[in-house]
């Protein structure tokens, strides 16, 4: 028996390592070593493959559908990616653009006319000291409401603004605002203005919650009457923003305040600055959700920091693939209805299907078989699991765009775009929950959890190899997108996610015996994680961050784990007594190829600047933990590589974490 997959893994592996000291390395080394991370991006890998893949398919799409006469959507569709493409006209009108946010704010001659501002700026995709957002309620899923959160930073987090490891990258942005605001011409004295946008900043950063507190569900469900919020945090006049974004007071008589702290901070900074420094705050934020709209020279400028300096990139992005993914973001199901169409054939959603019923299964079988968890919380867990809603492929219903217009004018079409998107999620207060929305496109190359609706949701262009081949020998799928699968379903099971009941409701269906049990879990983990430095961070302070990375851990962790169940049933499906008797193929047993394939799907590499930005801002560890830290824990993994004491990957049975 061949297999061109094992062949190409088995000749691409680095020899120079042994598998039970690197897995990641020894499938991925000597890409590691030979491949260049592309001038245009922080990173590259597996993801980034389809990524190009996909923004290939939907250029050309685009391309056709700009011949001859297009009409509708498809006309939606050409329009914008031919004002993206205009860099003549974008040229030669120069700041003009900027005019009518630049006009709004100078008129404001009050704070409370400046907080209104506020509103009209967020509603046109501006970014202001607040977001005002609508989504399923934490506590009643069959109801939208308005969210309330922290924002306003330049930076990626609060962290950059005070953490002494990002002290070089602050002190380059306090040097950068007043070089950019000077280019654009926004201001008469730029080096004052930047020293006073950033002291704002700063003031609005040192109230914020980190990023370990901001995904705590606990800590950010706080509901309370809009008039609780605003008595809450005096200050800002929040009717007048909620008014300008166009939120009906009669549809808010409750908002979930996620960060309130962060909001009455917000709201004491703003009442204690003036109003001048607050207009040159808001002509920042204007400029920078503008920059790439704008000149060649002033996109440059924005480039030469936010992705040169914070990312490493080294050069843009051809402009053709910038509008392609603009467009896609604001077109993405006119222009994902047609890659369907022409790339996701319906043999791949019958075959997706099965494996999505195995991983169910699997983690079904795993939960009857726990023995830390008790009976009552088992049969919550299994009531759970029943109510799963995959969703595989493409929406059933598309999103229509007849109210968006999209003219010639670039930065025009940005901000219809914008206040197209927050119309359309203001207009879901008060009506029925649409539970066939998709919130990412066909031709995303990703997947989610979505815990109110408990659904689990893979767009097409992600089930496409590495992940996942409907011609390839059953390990490699369930190691691929199975264990992808197995990680969305885990977050139903993670930190967070576990304390949703199967309605999708806020409410804790677990003992509290179970539950000590699970977090002392947890808690192992994260200090496993908490101990990984990436390999090419190693002589700095830089380090994984096990409470922010602790529910992705989870998922993989419950991905890998019960793929590889998941292929077992497959196997029994096929006839074989189980994994011990899966076909073996050129001496490779059947969960060495699931090991193999776990670990090429994880083939990444990031430059130095981004793996910084990774670890203190992303909730997902580095790839290479997502695949050893993972497989140490396994005991299977330990067997099918006869991993023992002293090689790197082993861990003692008393330390491996196994929670589903």
């Amino acid at each position: 028996m061949t297999d061109p997959i094992l062949d190409s893994v088995l000749t691409d592996a680095k020899q120079s390592v042994r598998i039970q000291d690197d897995l990641f390395r020894w499938v991925n080394g000597t890409w590691l070593d030979t491949h260049e991370i592309p001038a245009d991006r922080p990173s590259d890998g597996s993801f980034y493959l389809l990524n190009e893949q996909s923004e290939e398919r939907v250029k050309a799409i685009i391309d056709e559908l700009s011949q001859g006469s297009p009409e509708g959507d498809a006309k939606k569709i050409a329009d914008y990616f031919r004002s993206y493409m205009n860099l003549d006209a974008i040229n030669e009108a120069g700041i003009a653009p900027l005019e009518g946010d630049l006009s709004l704010i100078r008129s404001a001659d009050t704070k409370e006319a400046l907080a209104g501002v506020t509103g009209t700026l967020m509603r046109t995709g501006v970014r202001v000291p607040f977001s005002f957002d609508i989504d399923a309620d934490l506590n009643d899923p069959d109801t939208y409401v308005l969210f309330a959160a922290q924002s306003g930073l330049s930076l990626p987090d609060e962290a950059y603004y005070r953490a002494e490891q990002h002290a070089p990258t602050f002190e380059d942005f306090r040097a950068f605002v007043p070089e950019f605001l000077e280019l654009a011409g926004l201001v008469d004295d730029p080096e004052g203005a930047g020293a006073r946008i950033v002291g704002y900043e700063t003031a609005l950063a040192s109230h914020h919650a980190d990023v370990v507190t901001t995904r705590d569900t606990d800590r950010i469900n706080n509901p309370m009457p809009w008039s609780d919020f605003v008595e809450s945090a005096p200050g800002f006049d929040w009717d007048a923003a909620r008014e300008a974004l166009g939120v009906p007071a009669d549809l808010v008589d409750r908002v979930i305040v996620l960060t309130p702290d962060a909001l009455a901070g917000a709201a004491t900074v703003w009442s204690e600055t003036d109003l001048d420094t607050l207009k040159e705050y808001l002509s920042w934020q204007v400029l920078l959700a503008r920059a790439s709209y704008l000149t060649e020279e002033i996109d440059n400028k924005n480039f030469e920091f936010f992705r040169r300096r914070l990312t490493g990139t080294t050069e843009q992005k051809e402009r053709w693939k910038r509008a392609v993914a603009v467009v896609s973001g604001v077109l993405g199901e006119a222009l994902g209805k047609i890659y369907v169409e022409r790339h996701f054939p319906p043999d791949h959603k019958a075959k997706m299907e099965q494996l999505v019923a195995d991983l169910l299964e699997a983690y079904r079988e795993s939960i009857q078989g726990l023995d830390w968890m008790g009976e009552e919380t088992k049969v919550r867990a299994m009531e759970k699991l029943a109510t799963f809603n995959p969703k595989i492929g493409y929406p059933d219903r598309w999103r229509d765009y007849a109210a968006l217009e999209i003219t010639d004018d670039l930065l025009g079409n940005v901000r219809a775009a914008n206040a197209f998107e927050t119309d359309r999620a203001i207009a879901k207060l008060g009506k029925p929950m649409d539970r066939d929305e998709w919130f990412m496109p066909p031709q995303m190359v990703n997947a989610y959890y979505n815990p109110v609706w408990n659904e689990i949701v893979f767009p097409a262009a992600i089930l496409q190899p590495p992940f996942f081949d409907p011609d390839a020998d059953d390990a490699w799928n369930y190691g691929g997108i199975g264990a992808v699968i197995g990680h969305e379903i885990g977050h139903g099971f993670d930190d967070q996610g576990s304390k949703y009941d199967a309605t999708g409701r806020l409410n804790n269906w677990w003992t509290d015996e179970d539950r000590k049990e699970f977090e002392k879990r947890a808690d192992a983990l994260i200090a496993q994680y908490n101990a990984y430095t990436p390999a090419q961070l190693e002589d700095s302070e830089h380090h994984v961050n096990g409470a922010l990375t602790i529910g992705e851990n989870i998922g993989d962790l419950g991905g890998l784990t019960i793929g590889l169940k998941a292929y077992e049933i497959a196997l029994r499906r096929a006839g074989y007594a189980g994994l011990e008797d899966a076909p073996v193929i050129n001496g490779v047993t059947g969960a060495q190829r699931v090991f193999y394939s776990y670990a090429r799907i994880w083939r990444s590499k990031s430059r130095d600047e981004m793996a910084i930005v990774l670890l203190s801002v992303d909730p997902h560890s580095p790839a290479e933990f997502r695949c050893n830290g993972v497989v140490k824990n396994l005991t299977s993994f330990h067997e099918a590589f006869d991993v023992t004491e002293g090689d790197e990957l082993y861990l003692p049975p008393a330390e491996r974490v196994a929670i589903w």
